[in-house]
């Protein structure tokens, strides 16, 4: 299990430096605030194409390695394709062949190692993808310097942290995909599973946000006064605090319902959106990443486990990636280009105050179906 460890450690830090400072480096060659939201929402609306179509690809392939490490050269070859011009046009260009690769890349790697620890009873999910947690982390503050000066660099090392991931899935075993035999299941499946549904359709709504927050904060923060080091050190508290849920995923997963779980990242959302909206000083800002972990991690990881203990074995891949195309895909879209627009409009802070207020009624949808689930379950017992 060394290995899947050192993986989500390595190819997290590529996350690290593109998804943080993408936004930075567009900034610092003149795109404006509705440009930065075009080109970071043109890239995911190619994911919601391409989702379905590696989910598919992979789970016919002979291996689902042999994908992951089509992905992971494509990503890090288009990567260095983008500092050849600062055409607005090429740009995005260049977006759409980069989020081709990369956005299937952490869906196919979940499905992947999911599928493997189901025959170690002894590892689980959370220690192991909590080397993605310190990856990210590591990589945040040492891009920080970096970037400080010379945001250039983003493009070489993002590449760089490809090809030592590549390196190491040559050493996973290979994982089949389980329909390579003959045996072939619809993706409409998934979609007649209506608890999976429901719990998709929260996820998505708390990941617009969120899309949002990853688009604009490196720009927002750096607004309100703070710099490079300072934001890779923000990005470290966001990393670090994902631990805690990351130790004990396992039991909580078994312990607590789902839409527990959900209203849990749901109300820290809101908490975090207000804290942003309500200060312009980066210093305060930090504490605030601290509730990271108990939005994203939460999220992406019960998703993933529920799909894995959920979704037939011949559509493990095909569930991963079809979150994906949610999560990463239409919320990014909507996080990207419609909070683009918005922030021209409206301002950053604004938006920010915005989300808080979408976390909250999110919140109280959650409420209301988890109370529906009960009187159901309630009435199911009374006639039984």
């Amino acid at each position: 299990m060394m290995y899947f460890l050192l993986f989500y450690a390595v190819v997290y830090m590529g996350n690290a430096v593109y998804g943080t400072y993408i936004p930075v480096y567009f900034q610092s060659i003149g795109a404006s605030p509705a440009q930065i939201g075009t080109l970071l929402s043109l890239g995911p609306l190619v994911a919601v194409l391409a989702q379905p179509v590696w989910g598919a690809v992979s789970d016919r392939a002979k291996t689902k390695n042999s994908i992951l490490a089509l992905l992971l050269i494509g990503s890090g070859a288009a990567i260095l394709l983008f500092p050849l011009s600062h055409m607005f046009y090429y740009l995005l260009l260049m977006v759409c062949l980069f989020t081709f690769f990369q956005t299937s890349v952490f869906a196919i790697s979940d499905a992947i190692t999911l599928e493997e620890l189901e025959k170690h009873k002894k590892w689980s999910f959370g220690p192991i993808r909590m080397g993605g947690t310190f990856g990210f982390a590591a990589m945040s503050v040492t891009f920080g310097f970096i970037a400080k000066y010379n945001i250039h660099y983003l493009f070489p090392v993002y590449a760089a942290v490809m090809f030592v991931s590549l390196l190491l899935l040559t050493r996973f075993p290979a994982i089949s995909g389980y329909q390579s035999g003959g045996s072939k299941m619809q993706l409409s499946v998934l979609f007649k599973n209506r608890k999976l549904m429901t719990y998709m359709g929260i996820n998505l709504i708390l990941q617009i946000t969120l899309g949002y927050y990853y688009s604009f904060f490196p720009v927002y923060f750096r607004e309100i006064g703070g710099d490079n080091v300072l934001l890779g050190w923000s990005m470290v508290i966001s990393s670090l605090s994902e631990i805690p849920f990351l130790l004990f995923a396992n039991r909580i997963f078994r312990r607590f319902r789902m839409t527990h779980i959900l209203l849990v990242s749901s109300i820290a959302s809101a908490l975090r959106w207000f804290l942003f909206s309500l200060t312009d000083q980066p210093a305060w800002v930090l504490p605030a990443q601290a509730l990271h972990g108990l939005i994203f991690i939460v999220l992406s990881v019960t998703m993933a486990m529920y799909i894995n203990r959920e979704v037939p074995k011949e559509l493990k891949a095909s569930g991963q990636t079809l979150n994906g195309l949610l999560s990463l895909g239409i919320a990014r879209i909507i996080g990207s280009f419609v909070g683009g627009f918005a922030s021209e409009a409206f301002g950053m802070r604004s938006v920010f105050y915005y989300n808080g207020w979408i976390a909250i009624v999110c919140s109280v949808c959650i409420v209301i179906i988890s109370m529906k689930a009960d009187r159901f379950g309630s009435g199911k017992k009374m006639s039984a």
